[in-house]
């Protein structure tokens, strides 16, 4: 059976959704414990942020094709924009699990807004949960807390500043966090970017003018990640971007052609699948100091 679809493009429609009260009609601390509906078998495109920190039943989430187990322990962030199934074995009417939810008019005119953008976690897939620990959970409930009390004062002239503030300090925890998740997997981590290298090389080795130039969200989706998320593990693990690490190896196939072969410019080009050579002649020299033709012709031999 198709799940229901529902659109949450205001906190008010999420409470109603779950039968909790609206305190602010821009941000709400969730403490499902108190939801007095069942929500299961649900298509939810989000229109608002939210943070979901889980500690009871476990709940199975599809995010695009794939499916995965949402367990205890695990922090989910949604973004506006993204479109999530929600499955419950044994459905629980006050489950547990607490969070966040604000509206991306909560923020305007903050410095939140202008950063909002570097939490790139939000970008994540649900795959790609953050596990917690102990002292981190504990981190996260006060925070959450600090927010609830601004949320519950009378709203005056400092109520917005003040609650963006608190979720921005809440957002650079969980963006330590994610950083200490990399560090801790960097085994499984390291297995990712030799995968990512070995595809890089198949990739180039096949037909790249039929294909095209690969973008990142391709070797992402070999990896069974987001492209956000395989992003930051490449970058954290190389201190090179994925985008940065196609491009030189590009101009490097690119440069044994040139020393190899006497194929004209706009032929290897073409082979390397950019659609105008003035393209490739343009990106050769942004990141050799040289042009294609100067490249070859400094390694020609004095007749």
């Amino acid at each position: 059976m198709e799940n229901k679809k529902v659109t949450l493009d205001s906190i008010d429609a999420y409470n109603k959704l779950y039968g909790l009260p609206t305190y602010h009609p821009l941000v709400t601390v969730i403490d499902l414990k108190n939801a007095k509906n069942i929500v299961n078998d649900v298509r939810i495109t989000y229109g608002v942020y939210a943070l979901f920190l889980k500690n009871g039943v476990q709940c199975s989430l599809k995010y695009g094709r794939r499916l995965y187990d949402y367990q205890e322990g695990t922090v989910v962030s949604f973004s506006p924009g993204q479109v999530v199934d929600v499955n419950m074995a044994d459905p629980e009417k006050a489950p547990d699990v607490v969070g966040l939810m604000f509206h991306p008019d909560l923020i305007y005119g903050t410095p939140l807004a202008d950063k909002i953008s570097s939490f790139s976690f939000f970008d994540y897939s649900q795959m790609e949960a953050l596990h917690l620990s102990e002292d981190e959970r504990k981190k996260f409930l006060f925070c959450l807390e600090q927010i609830k009390e601004e949320t519950e004062h009378p709203v005056d002239h400092h109520s917005a500043a003040l609650i963006s503030a608190n979720i921005q300090v809440l957002l650079e925890y969980l963006h330590r966090f994610y950083d200490r998740q990399f560090i801790t997997r960097h085994k499984v981590n390291s297995e990712v970017v030799v995968q990512f290298q070995r595809h890089l090389r198949e990739y180039f080795d096949g037909d790249i003018r039929r294909n095209g130039i690969p973008g990142v969200a391709y070797f992402a989706d070999r990896a069974n990640l987001s492209a956000g998320y395989f992003g930051d593990l490449i970058k954290k693990e190389t201190g090179t971007s994925p985008k940065d690490l196609i491009s030189l190896h590009l101009i490097s196939v690119a440069k044994q052609r040139l020393m190899s072969t006497s194929d004209d410019v706009g032929m290897i080009a073409y082979d390397l699948g950019f659609e105008y050579p003035a393209h490739f002649s343009r990106m050769f020299k942004r990141m050799t100091g040289q042009s294609p033709s100067q490249y070859r012709a400094s390694f020609a031999m004095p007749s």
